[in-house]
């Protein structure tokens, strides 16, 4: 039913482990396939390309829905329809910034403050000529083809580049002096398959999977035995996303008691539970969480 295209590159691992944990693995021939299948009968192609191509692809209608960053949709201005964030990176779990650096001992301290024929690398020409202009700079744009930030200040005076941690910029001497964008991984698709009622319950269907696994991250289902005297205190520290479940124990001999945490407080959650008189304590993973 759905042409689905996943991105190719620095995504494409991540992606493939967030489609697999959503029940939705990626079969190929081999690594370096540019066409797969899923065992869903929601999904009839999938095909591998650069997330930069991904967009316009949608957009035309060459396929139906697809993975790529809000960089990529809107440097080529695509006209799709955005199904939700995907708040996963090939590092992170944080947005990618598209920023402007200069080398760290510039006098500029923002784009609105560049002298009129500034040099400037980036491998978004569009987004950075739309920026500059907003801003009032008339910038001389040239495409880099990658190792934006090693082109300063010998080859150009500005760069315009995508960063996550900051790591690469602060290396190569730069300082951030403005951001053109942040950009999420996103499920985007066409407008009119978006618009079939078939299709877009299919596509819903698919999104769901994918937020279910992605709100499960992080997050562990701890359980518990609680006698009755001790209940209200167990309740106090818990941390749950919601309030915790509470059934009573067969014969009257205290409380059930089960709830979602953040796995990086279960370090103390789990002794602190125990002071308080918790019992029988199991910490189970969560595949998916589906609201």
């Amino acid at each position: 039913m759905l042409r689905l295209v996943l991105p190719k590159g620095s995504l494409e691992k991540a992606t493939f482990q967030l489609f697999e944990d959503a029940d939705l693995a990626i079969q190929r021939d081999s690594s370096v396939a540019y066409k797969a299948t899923i065992k869903d009968p929601r999904i009839s192609e999938v095909r591998i390309l650069r997330p930069q191509e991904i967009g316009s692809y949608v957009s035309e209608g060459l396929f139906d829905i697809g993975v790529t960053g809000r960089d990529w949709i809107e440097e080529p201005s695509c006209e799709v329809e955005s199904l939700g964030e995907l708040r996963y990176s090939k590092a992170t779990a944080k947005p990618v910034r598209i920023v402007v650096a200069v080398p760290g001992d510039s006098e500029y301290n923002s784009v609105a403050e560049l002298p009129d024929g500034v040099r400037v690398s980036t491998e978004y020409p569009e987004l950075t000529k739309r920026f500059f202009a907003e801003k009032g700079v008339d910038a001389d744009i040239r495409l880099s083809y990658g190792a934006t930030e090693a082109k300063v200040p010998d080859i150009v005076d500005v760069v315009v580049d995508i960063t996550e941690t900051g790591r690469a910029l602060r290396a190569a001497g730069l300082k951030v002096i403005d951001e053109i964008l942040q950009s999420y991984t996103e499920l985007i698709a066409n407008p009119v398959s978006a618009a079939d009622p078939e299709k877009r319950h299919a596509m819903e269907q698919i999104n769901t999977l994918l937020q279910g696994v992605l709100d499960a991250r992080g997050k562990v289902l701890v359980k518990m035995n609680v006698p009755g005297a001790s209940l209200e205190n167990v309740i106090d520290i818990i941390p749950s996303m919601k309030s915790p479940t509470v059934n009573e124990l067969f014969g009257g001999n205290g409380f059930a008691v089960e709830t979602v945490v953040p796995k990086s407080e279960i370090n103390i959650l789990i002794p602190a539970l125990k002071d308080q008189g918790a019992e029988d304590i199991i910490e189970l993973p969560i595949l998916k969480i589906v609201e």
